[in-house]
């Protein structure tokens, strides 16, 4: 490894996807950046091959940790569980005294804190140069917490890169419905320039560890209320309301399988369309986190700024729920019972803002750039 370059700790977070590994873990241990550590967290996956196949296959590496949960953690608090041992940078003993419930580490011995923490689905692959490209623009910019390369996506079943955009990072609009910005659309250069953005995607987001830490709250980087989906957002929008950038870089390039599908989502249309392709555990989660994250983030002013699109996009929502999917109403009930901790963590984090309401305003837009024109 080159001590001269920052390090990158690459949190894998595994459950029963061993199909994916070999392209995910081979793109990675070929970047050209070296300065990486690779910790794969397998979350008890009923299905034991992909374990066994990463230590059979990668084992030997001396960058890879494997960590073999006992229990699914969830996607929030694994993902926790990766960075804190990348942060903290403790070896094995030191992370099992603090932490029982992890299981044992294998193949790792002592390692160094990291500059940089990367959440990695296993669906990903990373073109050779991603990591080279991104960490040189990161040093330069300081103020950024969190960034994105351009990321594609990759049919599996045709094992081949497409020029179709799985996400140039997150965009808001004004009535707090949250996507990842360009998905679904043909890159055909509209997609090559550099901007800061409301947010990153969790498939592969690259976060500072200074800035993770700056934003904790209760001792959580994710929220692990959240369990799953939606939590990417929410970690974004906090880093914003504490003064950190979010940034779009299109020189790295990285590809994504996305089990869902690559789907437009920019129009109420196409969300309604595509509904079936999610099932009734995404739909749950979802739509009580997207509540969550509002209620812990959502700045008072900017509320009654934008109250109509924001009440109109409840009712319509409400109303669908009502005639179409019922059972989600279970999720608002959950949302409810969640709600003290959550403003509890309001609290917290709103004494963490730097922002002022008008400069988080302007984040939340009628219509993605990406559309303009079209």
């Amino acid at each position: 490894m080159n001590e001269n370059q920052p390090k990158i700790s690459l949190v894998i977070i595994h459950y029963n996807t061993p199909h994916y590994l070999e392209s995910c873990l081979t793109a990675i241990f070929e970047q050209t950046y070296k300065n990486i550590e690779v910790i794969f967290i397998d979350n008890n996956s009923p299905d034991k091959s992909g374990l066994e196949y990463v230590k059979k296959t990668f084992g030997h590496k001396t960058n890879l940790i494997i960590v073999p949960n006992s229990e699914n953690l969830g996607y929030a608090r694994a993902a926790n569980q990766g960075i804190r041992m990348a942060i903290e940078g403790k070896d094995q003993e030191e992370a099992l005294k603090s932490d029982p419930q992890e299981a044992a580490f294998e193949n790792s011995g002592h390692f160094e804190k990291a500059d940089y923490v990367v959440i990695t689905n296993p669906d990903i692959v990373y073109s050779p140069t991603y990591f080279e490209e991104l960490i040189p623009r990161m040093e330069e910019r300081q103020d950024v917490a969190a960034a994105t390369g351009k990321v594609y996506k990759y049919d599996f079943d045709r094992l081949q890169p497409t020029n179709i955009i799985d996400t140039v990072g997150l965009f808001a609009y004004k009535n707090r419905r949250i996507i990842d910005d360009g998905q679904g659309l043909i890159d055909e250069g509209q997609f090559d320039e550099e901007c800061e953005v409301f947010g990153v995607s969790g498939a592969c987001p690259l976060y500072r560890t200074k800035a993770l830490e700056d934003v904790k709250i209760m001792g959580e980087y994710l929220d692990e209320d959240f369990f799953m989906y939606k939590e990417d957002v929410d970690l974004s929008w906090r880093f914003l309301l504490a003064g950190w950038k979010n940034l779009y870089y299109p020189l790295a390039v990285a590809y994504h399988g996305r089990g869902t599908g690559v789907q437009r989502r920019f129009f109420n249309k196409e969300i309604v369309a595509h509904r079936n392709s999610l099932s009734k555990f995404q739909k749950k989660y979802s739509f009580k986190n997207q509540h969550l994250m509002e209620r812990k983030n959502e700045l008072w002013t900017n509320f009654f700024l934008d109250f109509f699109p924001i009440m109109l996009k409840k009712l319509a929502i409400f109303t669908y729920i009502t005639f179409k999917e019922p059972y989600l109403w279970g999720s608002y009930f959950d949302y409810l019972k969640q709600l003290p901790k959550a403003l509890r963590k309001r609290r917290l984090i709103m004494k963490k803002r730097r922002i002022s309401a008008k400069d988080m305003r302007k984040w939340f837009q009628r219509q993605s750039k990406y559309l303009k024109n079209k």
